[in-house]
């Protein structure tokens, strides 16, 4: 697809930034006495994807909140291209270059989808020239071959279409660090297809991407290295080949 090969719209953006690894040292995250994340150590290192697996209620989704700021750990650091950014918010790590999908897909309904993904490209910077910005939003829209529904409303989507919003919106702004939860969701084959070339692409130009997945073949398609969670804590992390034939991993994500 054309569309993701030539270094240009928001892709090229994120590449004319500097590369940025995003890492977590030590995360703890406890509601009311459980601890859903105990004690987390990862990088998400720039031109690679990074994969996050593990049986649902293992913790992946807290740690990504925690990583983008929607929550704050109760213990333990986020750096950021080596800058703490454990106690910034999730707007303020947006505007240093951290992105992220929702598990459960957030979007304006209202909105049409040409304006969902313009908020994206509009929050790196409020003093940015609006038509830039409309730019970016339309490259991004067609990088996710979705101009021809960009004037129609969000909320009359179906949800692979949603989806494909969602990381529009998130590409849109340039970040340097993409956190994808459960991107493929809901994606039928050609918009899977469509993603992974795009996420390939986007790794290719020096971004990070960490994703949580549940699609096994996907994650062995995609990632470079993998880590594994389980009941909160990490399990193993290395190459993608080796942590998915590990056996601790396959008892662990019921495969």
């Amino acid at each position: 697809m054309s569309d993701t090969h030539p270094p240009t719209g928001p892709a090229a953006q994120a590449a004319t930034r500097p590369a940025a690894r995003l890492t977590a040292r030590g995360i703890v995250r406890r509601y009311g006495g459980i601890e859903a994340v105990g004690g987390v150590d990862l990088m998400a290192l720039p031109g690679r994807i990074t994969a996050l697996v593990g049986p649902n209620g293992a913790g992946k989704s807290t740690l990504f909140d925690c990583l983008a700021g929607t929550a704050r750990p109760d213990a333990g650091r986020v750096l950021l291209g080596g800058r703490d950014v454990t106690r910034l918010s999730a707007h303020r790590r947006v505007r240093l270059g951290l992105a992220r999908t929702f598990q459960q897909i957030a979007v304006f309904p209202t909105l049409s989808v040409a304006d969902n993904v313009l908020v994206g490209a509009e929050q790196q910077n409020r003093r940015q020239d609006r038509r830039a910005a409309a730019e970016r939003a339309a490259r991004a829209l067609r990088l996710f071959g979705l101009q021809g529904v960009a004037a129609e409303s969000a909320g009359a989507q179906p949800t692979g279409v949603l989806r494909l919003v969602e990381l529009a919106r998130a590409l849109a702004g340039g970040p340097r660090v993409l956190l994808l939860d459960e991107p493929a969701a809901g994606l039928d084959g050609a918009q899977t297809d469509r993603l992974v070339s795009v996420l390939r692409g986007l790794a290719g130009r020096g971004m990070a991407l960490l994703l949580v997945e549940h699609d096994a073949e996907l994650v062995a398609e995609l990632a470079d290295s993998v880590y594994a969670m389980a009941e909160g804590r990490l399990v193993v992390g290395g190459p993608a080949a080796a942590v998915l034939a590990d056996p601790r991993v396959t008892r662990a994500w019921g495969r």
